[in-house]
């Protein structure tokens, strides 16, 4: 094989193996990076539910779970054949095969790579050259890292998911209670009233940060209404403009108009990172959310009433 070939094969897969890592580091280290693949996997994703979610909701909760497994798949996938493209120029005389085993084609460096990357290493084909018998380890650490950090990752977005859902729950029965009631939160002794507001602040924040540090959190749909904070956020926001109103305690007016500002932001935040609605006043931007997740309040499936 030419030096210029080799050269080219190489760059290649520098190139893919760079690219996985920096996306993997911003997925899972850098939530402010780019990570410009796998969000783009993402709303590809997303928007190729969107038309089957709409003769078949329950399929919408499945747009998360394979835009993750895709996101898998592409960071493995190019690691396995940029350190294959490196390899396969230096497969005649870096490698030694045992017998039976040489073709020294391009797919043997597939299988080097894949097997050194999944820390198997069977042994049939190992490395002869001195510097691949350096490379051919590191991409093996590579390989356990990545791994070790998709199973992290795995294990961290369902912690949010559940506050997400605890959140959204709350809402659902918050709205159930004042019904049954017939009061509204503002109504209340404006220290309950407080209280209540100011739990639904610190809980709202908490999802909004998840929501910026794990972005596929966002693009797992629920199927049930009770827990989709996409259907209960404009209810929430109207709840928090009742209790800003002048007329209502000081105590609990301060406490409301937290709640007020806190929804903005989770909205503005909504907007930028994920639907692309900027610009919008925080009413338009909740409702742009839940259009975004097939979710229109005021709909006469919907537990939530028509925003006023």
């Amino acid at each position: 094989m030419s030096s210029a070939l080799t050269i080219v094969l190489t760059v290649l897969g520098a190139f893919l193996i760079l690219t996985a890592l920096r996306d993997v580091f911003d997925t899972l280290f850098h939530p402010g990076g780019r990570a410009a693949v796998s969000r783009g996997i993402m709303r590809v994703v997303w928007r190729g539910f969107h038309p089957l979610a709409r003769r078949l909701p329950r399929a919408f909760s499945l747009a998360g779970p394979t835009a993750l497994i895709l996101i898998i798949v592409f960071w493995a996938v190019s690691m396995i054949l940029g350190w294959a493209l490196i390899f396969w120029p230096h497969i005649d005389e870096g490698f030694a095969f045992q017998e039976g085993a040489e073709h020294r084609e391009f797919i043997d460096s597939v299988y080097i790579s894949l097997t050194t990357l999944a820390t198997v290493g069977f042994g049939d084909i190992t490395p002869d050259a001195g510097w691949l018998r350096i490379v051919a380890p590191f991409e093996a650490l590579i390989g356990f890292g990545l791994l070790t950090a998709s199973i992290s990752w795995l294990g961290s977005i369902y912690p949010v998911l559940q506050r997400r859902r605890s959140l959204a729950y709350e809402i659902y029965l918050l709205r159930e209670a004042q019904d049954e009631v017939g009061a509204d939160v503002a109504e209340l002794e404006p220290t309950a009233a407080a209280g209540i507001y100011s739990e639904l602040t610190s809980r709202l924040v908490s999802v909004e940060r998840d929501m910026v540090a794990f972005p596929i959190a966002y693009y797992f749909a629920e199927s049930d209404e009770r827990f989709s904070l996409p259907a209960a956020m404009q209810y929430l926001h109207a709840v928090a403009l009742a209790g800003a109103d002048d007329t209502v305690d000081e105590r609990a007016r301060l406490r409301a108009a937290m709640l007020r500002d806190a929804i903005g932001d989770f909205a503005q935040t909504a907007a930028k990172r994920f639907h692309g609605r900027r610009g919008l006043e925080t009413a338009e931007a909740l409702q742009a959310y839940a259009h975004d997740h097939l979710r229109e309040p005021g709909d006469p499936r919907s537990a939530y009433p028509a925003p006023q």
